[in-house]
């Protein structure tokens, strides 16, 4: 039998490129789709666009504002494909994505998580879409793939991610302890990739990650975000460990807190405090603040926080 994928779409306030999506979902050459869009109580007209739809076979769920992991995890209820692919109202996917991760899974891939190349772009996803090709881009031990982006800072856009079914029923819903988590699309895959045998890359198709988007949720750094993006990250690095626990582990885990502590300085200092004492447990980070020329010079002389406060004032 053909596997069945359920598209998931969270909308929020999206109604400018919902309808774009939605085609691009419709659009997908594997035969076997169900495509569930729960909208999380707008109030751009992005359900009207979203029952416009219906006539094509989209199911549309419509519920009181709860967040985009409520979001997601409401479609997931209702989700009964084999595969699941989660695709941001915002985002799009080319038209051979979920074949071609579908077929990389049957051939390669049980117990798998699969993902693929993507680019950013403003309006024009074929004018504007940048290659951001990085170490992510190959096939992945669970491990190995959660060192790399913890050390250096790397990421995967959601709707690269192709997940079986099993897998997800598996690693359990989206957390909703923080509803504005800019991190939260990490939370949820890093418990898949620890879960998984491996993460299969499929190069040959891509997803496009729509950036540069004023008020979405990466862009915001409340008091709650931080306290959100603290938790993700004190969990990943709980994950990591317990998958390994090395010199290796340690020190990406040690590097990705101590990165943090250089963007929220100078918020929150009970959260940096916290995540000081993590560093220095696992043995500590010799990472830098990611200063420019100028800014180098002058932390030598008044300290990388008292330049950080600078900078921050002159923005």
């Amino acid at each position: 039998m053909t596997p069945s994928v359920s598209i998931i779409i969270p909308c929020h306030n999206a109604g400018r490129w919902l309808a774009e999506t939605i085609q691009s979902a419709l659009g997908q050459t594997w035969p076997d789709k169900e495509i569930i869009l729960v909208d999380d109580g707008s109030t751009d007209g992005s359900l009207a666009v979203a029952r416009q739809s219906e006539a094509q076979g989209v199911r549309v769920v419509s519920q009181p504002n709860a967040g985009a992991a409520a979001a997601r995890n409401a479609g997931l209820a209702r989700a009964s494909g084999d595969f699941i692919q989660f695709l941001d109202a915002d985002d799009l996917l080319a038209p051979d994505k979920i074949e071609r991760q579908v077929r990389l899974l049957q051939e390669r891939g049980a117990g798998c998580i699969a993902t693929c190349a993507w680019g950013r772009f403003t309006t024009d996803p074929a004018a504007g879409a940048l290659d951001t090709g990085t170490a992510l881009w190959r096939d992945l031990a669970p491990a190995d793939w959660l060192v790399l982006a913890a050390e250096h800072n790397l990421m995967m856009a959601t709707a690269t991610w192709l997940l079986p079914r099993a897998l997800a029923d598996r690693i359990g819903p989206w957390n909703t302890e923080h509803r504005a988590n800019p991190l939260d699309d990490m939370d949820y895959f890093d418990r898949a990739r620890a879960a998984a045998h491996a993460v299969l890359f499929c190069p040959a198709t891509r997803a496009y990650y729509r950036s540069e988007i004023g008020g979405s949720l990466s862009r915001v750094r409340s008091d709650e975000a931080w306290r959100a993006i603290s938790a993700t990250l004190h969990r990943s690095a709980d994950l990591l460990l317990k998958l390994e626990d090395s010199p290796r582990t340690r020190r990406a885990a040690a590097t990705m807190l101590q990165r943090f502590i250089y963007e929220l300085y100078p918020a929150c200092p009970e959260l940096a405090a916290a995540a000081a004492g993590r560093v220095r447990q696992l043995g500590g980070s010799d990472l830098r603040p990611e200063f420019g020329p100028a800014r180098r010079a002058l932390a030598k002389l008044v300290g990388w926080k008292l330049t950080k406060r600078l900078h921050d004032l002159t923005r």
